[in-house]
Parts: structure tokens; C-alpha cells; sequence
């Protein structure tokens, strides 16, 4: 495929990764349990190594430097800044990440910064129950004075990551057994936005000229067929999974159709006076999108069984169960696209999709915050990892980008998922995401060494040349 159009001087062409999933060291140096590490799966690594980034940052970072990052996004841990969700400050976890800031800024790589990805202190939940209690919007609020105070530099700031993803999958949350758990997402979902509304209002007081947004996990949705029972499924599926999200964040206000849906289902949040003009008030600078997939779905009637997402685990069975909203739609799988070992769909031209459906909604530049292939990656006898499956994918979606920007789409940088292995939540070691390799298994921590892959000498080239290796391939 031919693109004219080379990619702005500006372009933030760069990588991502998460506090929890490559730092390890997570109950030491001042640090304390989140919930995401403490629901982790059993059956693969733990978070007390990770990737081992606690121990290995400096030299991660001169990979960074080699590869030819313009920006790298990574996530700081609330446990380890405030250990007791509040109050105290770790400061040998100022420490850690000022280290890691002062060596990107003079390697000239744009730090972005999660503010949270999934870590919320164990404390919290334990104290309140974390995300159910509007409590925990002042303590938020508390970590996030804290990181403007101690990191003023940073110029780009992620509010919360995958809200939209967040209250589908199990081990990212903790839900009270005696409530009802839609109710209960619902109620998380409001008090998350009024918490992400307070970041941005605080940052924009506190930080003026920095940019902030959050970053969504975002899954278009594909009627089945062409019947107009289908379709209607399709548009009402990107109401609840994505509109919900987007209109909360941009407008302020709920869509219409999900609103009438919670109330006829007696699963509206209690919304306090003042929630929604707070709401209002905090439209981000960008949003931030992690794009890995499209869906399909199909009318499903009213009477049929509920059911939730799960996943595929382990890439080998396929057994993953689509989830469903009795009466308004079920997923389903497409016979048009690729899937991975996971049997998530491949749809590059499904990502073109998306950013000129929201660009078109809602008029506000978009920062790709993840795109990646989880892979099983295979090391040769001479130390090489040959991913030919990741450079075609990514290849791919960045063609899609592209075409996306040509179309009016205003894209600000592309952070790729990941820069390097880490421990994936569902999947751990075995899913594999990296430009570089960790060579630790979820049995076994090694040496953690790291070795540069195939896809690592691709992106330099597609990095140097500004995108023109990507158009000429």
C-alpha cells in the first residue's frame, strides 16, 4: 500500500507500559499491595518480579534511547507513592520515578503518565471498599496533588486507563457479594468519572500548561448481518461499551439510551447535586485510546441467559464466551478477520474505523495510548526472537493510522503496547507483547535478561525514517 503523506516532525512515535506489570519489588522499598496484584491469576508469574524494571530501569531506558522512543507512557503505582492510599509520602518511590523521568527528559523522550492503571492500594478497598465509596474520589484527588507537586515537568498526564474495560474483567476490581454487580459497576463508573473530572480540573490549577485526558480501551462493534435487528444490537453495544464513556468524558451528560436503560433496570448511579456540573466542567485536552480489536454482536431476546466475558487464558482452547445484555445484544465472532492465539479479531481497517467515528463525534486530537499482538515468542539458538507476526500487525494498523490522519483525524503520537515483556494480567509471560524480550518464564524468573526482537529493528527504522520504512514496505 502506497501513502504519500509522511508523518508529522511532530509525531510522538513511542511505547507504553504499566507500574504493576514490569516493575516487580511489590512489597518492598516502601510499597504496599494494589488490588490488581492481589487478584492476579495463581497460575501464572506474580508481580514480586515482574519484568524486574525496579532493578533493570536504567538499562530499559537505553534500550528506549536505541530504539528511538519520542515518548515512552508509563503508569506510576499509588501504593508506592502514598503506601497507605493517603497521608505519608514513600519517597523512595519519588525517588524511583524521578531517576526514571530526569533520564528519558535527557535522552529527549516525552514521558506520559498514568496516573492509574488498575492499582488501586489494597488499603483502600479494604478500608471503604475502594472504588464503591465516593471516598476514595478525596483520596485520588490527595495522590494526584502529590504527583503534580512532585513531577511539574510532565507535560502529557493519562487520568485513569480503561475505565470502559475495567468492570468486565474480574481481577481489576473488587465487588461486594451483597450487591447486585451491575449495580455495583454502574456506581463505580460515576464515582471513577467524578474522580477523573477531579484530576483534570486539580492539573489544570495546579499544571497549566501540561496536557491531560484518559485513555480508553475502546472495541468497535460490527453488526452480525444486515438485519436491522443486528444493526440497531451494534449501535446500542457502542452505547454501553463505548458512548457511555466518551459522552461522560466530552459532554458530560449520559446518552440518552443508556440512561433510560439503567433506570428501566433499576441500575442508575446516585448521581449528588453537583456531580454532573463537576463532570462538565473537566473536558480533557485529548483522550487517549487503546485499540487491540473489533467486535461483532447480533440481537439477543430478552429471555435469554446473561452472561459475562471470558476470556481465553492460555492461546491454546478456544474458549472464549462472548458476554451478553439480554434483550439489547450478545458478541459473536467475525468470519471476515484474522484472530490471534487469544481469539482476539485482527482488524487493522477496524482501527481506521474508530478514530474517524470519534474524531467525527467529538472534535478532540487522539493520542493512540496501546495497539499491540499478544504472541508467543520463541528464542532461537542463537539469542534472536523472530516476530514476524507483531512487525505484520503493527505494520498494518500504523498503515491504518495513517490513512485515518489523510482522512482529517488528528493524531498526536502512537504508543505501542509494549516496549517490553511483562506480566500480562490474564495470561502472564506466556502472552507476550514487547519490542524486547524478557527471558523469564512464569515458573521460572531466569536472569531476566533482555533481548531485542525483530519487530525492535523494524520500529527503529519505522522511527527514523518518520514512517516513510512503514510506507515503502
Amino acid at each position: 500500500m502506497q501513502i504519500n503523506k509522511r508523518f508529522p516532525d511532530s509525531f510522538l512515535w513511542g511505547a507504553a507500559t504499566s507500574a504493576y506489570q514490569i516493575e516487580g519489588e511489590h512489597l518492598t522499598h516502601g510499597k504496599t499491595l494494589s488490588v490488581v496484584e492481589k487478584n492476579m491469576n495463581s497460575n501464572y508469574a506474580d508481580p514480586s518480579v515482574a519484568s524486574g524494571h525496579y532493578q533493570h530501569w536504567e538499562e530499559d531506558i537505553e534500550l528506549m534511547r536505541e530504539l528511538g522512543l519520542k515518548a515512552y507512557r508509563f503508569s506510576i503505582a499509588w501504593p508506592r507513592i502514598l503506601p497507605n492510599g493517603r497521608g505519608e509520602i514513600n519517597q523512595e518511590g519519588i525517588s524511583f520515578y524521578r531517576h526514571i523521568l530526569d533520564k528519558l527528559k535527557a535522552y529527549q523522550i516525552e514521558p506520559i503518565v498514568t496516573i492509574y492503571h488498575f492499582d488501586l492500594p489494597q488499603c483502600l478497598q479494604e478500608e471503604y471498599g475502594g472504588w464503591s465509596s465516593r471516598k476514595v474520589i478525596v483520596d485520588f484527588e490527595e495522590f494526584c496533588e502529590v504527583l503534580f507537586t512532585q513531577f511539574p515537568d510532565v507535560n502529557y498526564w493519562l487520568t485513569i486507563n480503561e475505565q470502559s474495560n475495567m468492570f468486565q474483567l474480574p481481577y481489576l476490581m473488587e465487588f461486594a457479594p451483597d450487591v447486585p454487580l451491575e449495580k455495583q459497576k454502574y456506581e463505580m463508573n460515576h464515582i471513577m468519572t467524578l474522580a477523573h473530572a477531579k484530576a483534570v480540573k486539580l492539573c489544570r490549577e495546579m499544571l497549566p500548561e501540561a496536557k491531560i485526558g484518559p485513555a480508553l480501551g475502546i472495541i468497535p462493534n460490527y453488526p452480525a448481518t444486515s438485519k436491522p435487528e443486528d444493526v440497531l444490537a451494534a449501535r446500542h453495544a457502542d452505547d454501553l461499551r463505548t458512548y457511555l464513556f466518551m459522552d461522560l468524558y466530552m459532554k458530560g451528560e449520559y446518552r440518552s439510551f443508556v440512561w433510560n436503560y439503567l433506570v428501566e433496570n433499576g441500575l442508575e448511579p446516585t448521581i449528588e447535586r453537583g456531580d454532573m456540573a463537576i463532570i462538565k466542567s473537566a473536558k480533557p485536552d485529548f483522550i487517549g485510546i487503546n485499540y487491540y480489536q473489533s467486535r461483532v454482536v447480533k440481537y439477543i431476546s430478552a429471555e435469554a441467559e446473561k452472561k459475562e466475558l471470558k476470556l481465553n487464558y492460555d492461546g491454546e482452547d478456544d474458549d472464549t464466551q462472548f458476554d451478553n445484555i439480554p434483550g439489547i445484544f450478545e458478541g459473536a465472532a467475525n468470519p471476515y478477520t484474522d484472530k490471534t492465539r487469544w481469539d482476539w479479531e485482527i482488524d487493522p481497517i477496524g482501527f481506521r474505523y474508530l478514530l474517524n467515528e470519534l474524531y467525527d463525534r467529538y472534535h478532540i486530537p487522539i493520542m493512540i495510548t496501546e495497539n499491540g499482538i499478544g504472541t508467543l515468542d520463541q528464542v532461537t539458538g542463537d539469542q534472536k526472537i523472530h516476530d514476524q507476526e507483531r512487525i505484520d500487525f503493527l505494520n498494518k494498523h500504523l498503515q491504518q493510522l495513517q490513512l485515518a490522519m489523510k482522512d482529517g483525524v488528528e493524531i498526536w503520537g502512537y504508543m505501542a503496547w509494549s516496549f517490553i515483556d511483562l506480566l500480562s494480567t490474564s495470561s502472564g509471560f506466556r502472552k507476550r507483547y514487547g519490542f524486547v524480550y524478557v527471558d523469564r518464564d512464569d515458573h521460572d524468573v531466569k536472569k531476566l535478561e533482555r533481548i531485542k526482537k525483530d519487530s525492535f529493528t523494524w520500529y527503529q527504522e519505522v522511527i527514523a525514517s518518520n514512517g516513510q520504512y512503514l510506507i515503502d514496505r
